[in-house]
């Protein structure tokens, strides 16, 4: 290998036996399927659930808090305001809610790529309902989104959203968000990110690349537990948006549990209105403490690493002649997927030899996360030499 693609994390073995200790038994590459719970998060849930099991031992404040602490960790995560940031237990609820919030009328279109992930496409076509209309574009030869058409038909009025993936879940493609941004400012069309396989490997500010509706679920790349997650709801936006569906904590006055039935219709100023009470207080307890994790380890250090451990698979692509379907340079990110002429043979190669890694869309795909060495993607090109 390489200089660059023996670089790797600082204190990376320390991190394994700490925090990941299985990985001495397991080459794990699927985080873009499940993120592993680093062992700070499964002691957090472990020692709340002893507790939920008898709640007197635990109080209003404390589980408010632990709300509190997720969407201040969440909103530093993408550059926001905590104000910004309602806690949801997965993806689809924030793509869901922008489909049913953002203003858009009859013969208006909603842009997306072709092969997006679905629950980025289905909110946009129960849109017909509306007569607003869902376009997808066609991909690039490659297969990836072809953001030159998309940026092209923002010139068209009828275009009032762009709905988009951060990180493409199949390919790995990363969209160029920065100009995806600027873009949909200039036009005014509205800009919503499917962002779960982006955030935890990928650094992002939404105070430099304003977006109008983020969403993002806990359990890939953060490391969190599934029913963890949250949507980013632009300031300017927040007033505007009316939720179709209404906790009873989404209005004014409902902090204080003695005075619950002084009712009040005024909704939340924040992003709070959006959110469905009771969430799971464990889940997010567990989110809070993987986010810590990753911000000790650092967003832009794991993101190296990532780039780091893909580029002897890209190497190993171009020598053996074997297709890569992820893209390389800028627009790469940790996922790699490559499709050798048997991609099933494959596939079940990886799994008798210890390695966990997703067939997806006909190729292999490698996802890799902090807690991958490079002698671990040694291993899995030793082994895809002998089935390919």
């Amino acid at each position: 290998m390489t200089g660059t693609a023996r670089a790797t994390l600082p204190g990376l073995e320390a991190l394994r036996a700490a925090e990941f200790p299985w990985t001495a038994e397991t080459v794990y590459l699927n985080a873009a399927s499940i993120g592993p719970l680093p062992e700070r998060t499964r002691r957090a849930l472990e020692d709340f659930n002893r507790r939920r099991a008898e709640p007197h031992r635990l109080s209003d404040p404390e589980l408010l808090a632990i709300l509190t602490a997720a969407r201040t960790l969440a909103a530093r995560l993408v550059g926001a305001h905590p104000d910004e940031i309602a806690l949801s237990t997965n993806t689809g609820f924030g793509l869901a809610l922008a489909a049913r919030t953002l203003p858009l009328r009859a013969g208006e279109i909603v842009l997306a790529s072709d092969r997006e992930f679905p629950a980025n496409v289905y909110p946009w076509m129960r849109l017909a309902d509306r007569g607003v209309t869902l376009e997808l574009l066609p991909t690039t030869p490659e297969g990836w989104p072809d953001e030159a058409r998309l940026l092209d038909r923002l010139s068209d009025p009828r275009v009032r959203a762009v709905a988009v993936s951060q990180v493409q879940f199949s390919s790995g493609y990363a969209v160029d968000l920065d100009r995806l941004s600027a873009a949909t400012r200039a036009s005014g069309a509205f800009l919503v990110v499917d962002a779960i396989q982006g955030l935890g490997q990928i650094p992002l500010d939404l105070a430099k690349t304003p977006v109008d509706v983020l969403s993002c679920g806990g359990q890939k790349w953060l490391l969190s537990p599934w029913g963890s997650g949250f949507t980013y709801v632009r300031r300017g936006l927040l007033e505007r948006l009316d939720p179709p569906i209404t906790g009873w904590m989404a209005f004014e006055g409902t902090d204080d549990f003695t005075r619950l039935t002084r009712y009040d219709a005024t909704l939340r100023a924040d992003a709070r209105r959006f959110e469905l009470i009771s969430l799971p207080f464990q889940d997010f307890l567990g989110m809070t403490r993987s986010l810590e994790l990753l911000f000790e380890i650092g967003i832009p250090r794991i993101e190296a690493h990532l780039r780091a451990l893909v580029e002897p698979v890209q190497e190993w692509c171009r020598r053996r002649g074997v297709p890569l379907v992820s893209p390389e340079g800028p627009r790469a990110s940790g996922i790699v997927s490559l499709a050798p002429s048997d991609p099933a043979a494959a596939y079940r190669a990886l799994r008798e030899a210890g390695v966990v890694a997703s067939l997806r869309e006909g190729a292999i795909r490698l996802s890799p996360h902090c807690y991958t060495t490079p002698d671990e993607m040694e291993r899995v090109l030793a082994i895809l030499d002998r089935v390919r």
